[in-house]
Parts: structure tokens; C-alpha cells; sequence
């Protein structure tokens, strides 16, 4: 169940990239969530790519809390920033970059992981499941890809 306060912000965000020329995503537990895994999400978390980043920073200044740059973390590393839209944290990761035996992958080309589902008259772009099971698994985070590899077995039996 997705709660009203991120529906309302997941619409803001919608309206003013709908027609822009940033590709994005919502990933994490929001993009989890509009493909029906049953998760509560807290954040909205939107992937792009470098430029697309500093364009949403520039399409939503009035809510910038913490502008993008670029950072890197032991596993990941992205141009990250964060907005604050109605109480609701949006972080913005732009060219996304996993570590994985201690060599940096390309960033992430989320178009050809993007999917699309529609919600309250919006067509919002998420990523896969089976990207996003892969990328956690690639990231360690095993809890979170077993929850999805979890729902991914039980929606492939549905569908037989």
C-alpha cells in the first residue's frame, strides 16, 4: 500500500519531468511498491543518469536539502542530492556505480531496465525487479534480494 503523502509528491515529481528530457526511475522501496511487493516505503528515491541529476536539482531548486555531487561510498558511489517535498525525502542519484570485486561497473543504463506502471492517471518508470534483485545482490544487501527473489517466485507461480 502506498501512502497518499508519496503519492501526492510521486505526483509533483511526475508533472514536472514528465516533460523534460531527463530519464528516471523510481527505485527502492517506492519502485518496489507500484509493482506490488508488499513493502512500506519511507523515501522516494529517483535514478538518472549525470546530467539528469543536476537537472532535477535545477527543476526543483526550491526543495534542494542537500545539493547534488558527487560521492562515493566503500560499495556505490553517484551524483547524490536530496529534496524535501511536502515531508517527504527524494534522493537523486544520477549515474549510479556499483563496486563489485573491487573494480567500479559502468554507470547503470536504466533505460534498459526501465518499465513502466501506471498509477492515479500517471505512467511512472521503475526498474525491474530482477535488475533490482541482481544489483542488491551485487551490493550485499542480501535481506532486501531475498525479499525480492521471494516475490518474484511467488508472482512467476501466479502466472502459471
Amino acid at each position: 500500500m502506498i501512502p497518499q503523502t508519496h503519492l501526492k509528491v510521486l505526483y509533483k515529481l511526475y508533472e514536472r519531468l514528465k516533460d523534460s528530457d531527463v530519464n528516471w526511475v523510481v527505485t527502492g522501496s517506492l519502485g518496489f511498491a507500484l509493482q506490488g511487493v508488499p513493502v512500506e516505503p519511507h523515501d522516494i528515491d529517483i535514478q538518472t543518469d549525470k546530467e539528469g541529476a543536476y537537472e532535477i536539482e535545477r527543476l526543483f531548486s526550491e526543495f534542494i536539502v542537500e545539493p547534488v555531487r558527487f560521492k562515493e561510498s566503500e560499495r556505490i558511489r553517484s551524483h547524490f542530492g536530496a529534496l524535501m517535498i511536502d515531508g517527504i525525502k527524494v534522493e537523486i542519484m544520477g549515474d549510479i556505480q556499483k563496486k563489485v570485486n573491487d573494480e567500479w561497473e559502468p554507470p547503470v543504463d536504466i533505460t534498459k531496465y526501465k518499465r513502466f506502471v501506471q498509477i492515479e492517471g500517471m505512467e511512472i518508470p521503475v526498474l525491474d525487479l530482477e535488475y533490482e534483485y541482481q544489483a542488491y545482490l551485487k551490493l550485499g544487501r542480501v535481506e532486501k534480494a531475498k525479499m525480492l527473489k521471494k516475490f518474484l517466485e511467488e508472482r512467476g507461480k501466479e502466472k502459471l
